[in-house]
């Protein structure tokens, strides 16, 4: 039986302008598929990234670049009121290009408050097969070859057993043997649209998951610790040609409350590229 959040329609409704909001921004009400597992007021950071890149996309020119390096600064808690996306191009160029979303959460106040944004380097398309080289081979079983279940197990003790709920229950995940840390290597796609009534673009379905790198690279019991990431770097090597990405990732952590989150990618085609995050590390309570 499906979640109730996977049973949803998407992650985020579109809706209207509401009345006297500034009509510059695209504006969109977030489901219960969004929610977080740290906090039921709050938004899981994946599907925020998403709908920043998709705006992204739609904001860029098609003009023969793409993106190649996608960085999520998370500002504060993104909160379940209506949420506005709106874009810009700093910096223009043929061959180099820049474009970036801010996200705003509409506050109990009838405010709203910038919570994330997202800024993305676009390059041009060239030739480079003769150069190409992976520091990877692909992962040995494609999401087909494997076990694939809604969210993450409940129970076992080589990687944290997050279960289904809020957002974790619209995942879809197939699990095998890691190469780096512990932990094992998951395969993981969005098992619901990222907004309703609208197909997601391969882009945007990679960012809807790649934030839970964090959250399978370690094998701390959420029960004694939180490890909350600040922001999302990914820098990608080609463009994503499914919905799954495979993440093997591993979570290193100081002594001072930080640690980082580092993360191998991988396309159904091969290594696709690395994540970074920024973790904050404290115990749970």
């Amino acid at each position: 039986m499906l979640s109730s959040a996977a049973a949803a329609p998407g992650y985020y409704e579109p809706i209207s302008v509401p009345g006297g909001a500034d009509p510059g921004y695209e504006y969109f009400q977030p489901t219960g598929a969004t929610v977080s597992v740290w906090s039921p007021d709050i938004q899981h950071g994946a599907p925020p990234a998403a709908l920043m890149v998709g705006a992204m996309q739609r904001a860029a020119p098609e003009d023969g670049q793409v993106f190649t390096r996608i960085t999520t600064e998370i500002l504060g808690g993104i909160g379940l009121g209506v949420n506005r996306v709106r874009t810009a191009i700093p910096r223009p160029g043929r061959r180099i290009s820049m474009v970036t979303a801010d996200l705003e959460v509409l506050g109990a106040d009838g405010e709203f408050r910038l919570v994330a944004r997202t800024s993305g380097w676009r390059m041009i398309v060239n030739d480079s097969s003769p150069a190409a080289a992976a520091p990877r081979p692909p992962l040995p079983a494609l999401p087909d070859d494997l076990q694939q279940i809604e969210g993450f197990p409940l129970d076992g003790d080589d990687a944290v057993p997050w279960g289904r709920e809020g957002y974790i229950g619209t995942t879809v995940t197939a699990r095998q043997d890691g190469r780096n840390g512990t932990t094992p290597a998951i395969w993981i796609r969005a098992g619901v649209p990222l907004i309703v009534g609208r197909e997601m673009t391969h882009l945007e379905a990679i960012f809807a998951v790649i934030d839970v790198a964090n959250g399978v690279g370690t094998q701390l019991d959420p029960r004694d610790w939180t490890w909350m990431n600040l922001d999302t770097t990914v820098h990608l090597v080609a463009q994503p040609s499914s919905p799954w990405v495979g993440i093997d990732a591993d979570l290193a952590i100081g002594r001072d409350g930080y640690g980082a989150s580092f993360a191998d990618l991988y396309d159904v085609a091969g290594f696709l590229g690395r994540s970074a995050q920024t973790d904050m590390i404290a115990p749970a309570g």
